[in-house]
């Protein structure tokens, strides 16, 4: 009876002994820092109808692309002088011709239609 005593005893030890100290996970990353690459999830896609919406919904894209990573400034200007175009397109009222250079765009720089 004492040796399984001991014999317990000596494995309780040896358990206890190979416990670690206990690790702290970090906190998340606030958007602000969030990884690159990572889409903030604070981002909102705008809403609206018709061309104004078209527009506004790209260059958000556009923009959360650049903050992101996945595209650089260069092609970040190029893409915004192009939506610029369309947006002035929108505003004159001719809806359809927005929407088209939205598509060209969008084609041109490898964006789903």
């Amino acid at each position: 009876m004492r040796a399984t005593a001991l014999s317990f005893a000596a494995l309780a030890f040896a358990l206890g002994a190979c416990q670690t100290a206990s690790v702290t996970t970090p906190p998340a990353p606030s958007p602000e820092q969030a990884a690159t690459g990572v889409t903030p999830n604070t981002f909102r896609m705008p809403s609206g109808a018709g061309c104004s919406g078209e527009v506004e919904r790209f260059q958000a894209v556009i923009d959360n692309d650049l903050a992101t990573g996945h595209t650089t400034k260069g092609v970040h200007t190029r893409v915004s002088a192009e939506i610029s175009t369309a947006r002035t397109t929108c505003a004159a009222g001719n809806e359809g011709g927005a929407v088209s250079q939205i598509r060209a765009t969008k084609a041109r720089f490898g964006y789903p239609g």
